[in-house]
C-alpha cells in the first residue's frame, strides 16, 4: 500500500485517500463485478490506498445483502493486497447493521463503514448504542459517518466522544462540516478524522484530519494524493492550488444532482466505466447535464489528464 507523507504524522487506520466508489451496472440493472474490479484496480493505480465499497455512492439501499458480500469480496480479490477495503454496513435498523457488519467480515473485509441510523431520528443514546452494537459485531475497525443532512440526525460531541471509548471505533468520515466541533472531538479523543465532503477536502486536512474519503476521487485520485501530501507535508501553497484547480470538478460531480449518478456519468466520459446505469430511485444523468460535466471536468483538466 501506498506509504504515508510522514512517519510522525497523526494515525489514518483507513489510509490517506478512499474513494467512496460508485457500484457498476450493466446497462439492464445487473451487478456488474468485472467493471467493479477494473474500477477499484483503476483507483489504487491511480492513488488510492482504500475503497469504500457499499456506501451511500455505492447506491447500497439498491443493492442487495447477497450483491454487497460479493461486491467486497470482488473488490479484495482485485486490491485487497494494495489497499484496504472498507464495507458500508449501516442501515436504520440496528439489527441489519449487525448482521451486514458480520456478513462483511466474513468476507474478508478490512474495515466497516457504519452511517447513523437515518429517518428514525433516534436520540443521542439510541445513536450511541447503535454504534456500539456494530462494533461489538465483529473484530473489524468501525469509521462513524456523519451526515445529518441525509440521516436527519448529526452525531453530537459528546457521542463521539463517548463512542471513541470502544476499541473498534477509531475514525470518523464527517460531512457534517462542523469544523470547531470536530477540532474538539480529535482533542479530546484519538478518533481519525476524515473528510466526507470534497468541498472540505482541505479544511479538514488543515485542521487535523487523517485523509478523505472522496467521491471526486474517481476522476481525480492522483490530484487529491498529491494534495493530501502536500497539505500533511506542511506545504499548503501546492495543496491550495490543487484544491482550487479541483473546485470545477466538485461543482460538476457533487452539486448538480446526486453524486453516483455524476460519477459514473464522468467516469464514462474518461473512458474508466463503459455505463453509468443506476438504480432507481436515481436516474441517469441527462444530456445537458453530462454537457456541463464535461465543462467542469475541462476546466479541472481531468478529460486529457487521465493515462
Amino acid at each position: 500500500m501506498p506509504s504515508t507523507p510522514s512517519a510522525d504524522l497523526s494515525p489514518a487506520p483507513f489510509g490517506r485517500v478512499l474513494t467512496a466508489m460508485v457500484t457498476p451496472f450493466t446497462d439492464d440493472g445487473a451487478l456488474d463485478l468485472t467493471a467493479a474490479q477494473a474500477l477499484a484496480t483503476h483507483l489504487v493505480d491511480h492513488g488510492n490506498d482504500g475503497i469504500v465499497v457499499s456506501g451511500t455512492t455505492g447506491e447500497s439501499p439498491t443493492t442487495t445483502d447477497a450483491e454487497k458480500v460479493r461486491l467486497i469480496r470482488a473488490v479484495l480479490e482485485a486490491v485487497g493486497d494494495r489497499a484496504l477495503v472498507v464495507a458500508g454496513v449501516g442501515t436504520n435498523d440496528t439489527a441489519h447493521s449487525v448482521e451486514s457488519a458480520r456478513q462483511a467480515a466474513e468476507a474478508g473485509a478490512h474495515g466497516l463503514l457504519s452511517v447513523t441510523p437515518y429517518y428514525s431520528k433516534p436520540p443521542q443514546a439510541g445513536v450511541l448504542a447503535h454504534f456500539t452494537a456494530v462494533a461489538d459485531a465483529t473484530d473489524l475497525p468501525v469509521m462513524l459517518y456523519d451526515i445529518p443532512t441525509r440521516t436527519g440526525t448529526p452525531i453530537r460531541t459528546e457521542t463521539l466522544v463517548r463512542a471513541a471509548e470502544h476499541e473498534r471505533i477509531v475514525a470518523v468520515k464527517d460531512a457534517k462540516g462542523d469544523l470547531y466541533e470536530g477540532a474538539w472531538v480529535m482533542a479530546r479523543t484519538d478518533l481519525a478524522y476524515y473528510s466526507g465532503d470534497d468541498a472540505a477536502n482541505l479544511a479538514w486536512l488543515a485542521h487535523g484530519a487523517a485523509g478523505m474519503v472522496s467521491v471526486v476521487s474517481h476522476v481525480a485520485s492522483p490530484q487529491y494524493r498529491a494534495m493530501v501530501e502536500a497539505a500533511l507535508g506542511g506545504d499548503l501553497n501546492t495543496a491550495q492550488r490543487i484544491y482550487r484547480e479541483l473546485l470545477p470538478a466538485v461543482r460538476g460531480i457533487m452539486t448538480r444532482t446526486q453524486g453516483a449518478i455524476m460519477a459514473k456519468a464522468a467516469l464514462q466520459l474518461q473512458g474508466v466505466l463503459s455505463s453509468r446505469a443506476v438504480r432507481l430511485p436515481l436516474v441517469e444523468a441527462t444530456s445537458d447535464e453530462i454537457s456541463l460535466l464535461k465543462t467542469d471536468l475541462s476546466e479541472s483538466a481531468l478529460l486529457e489528464a487521465r493515462a
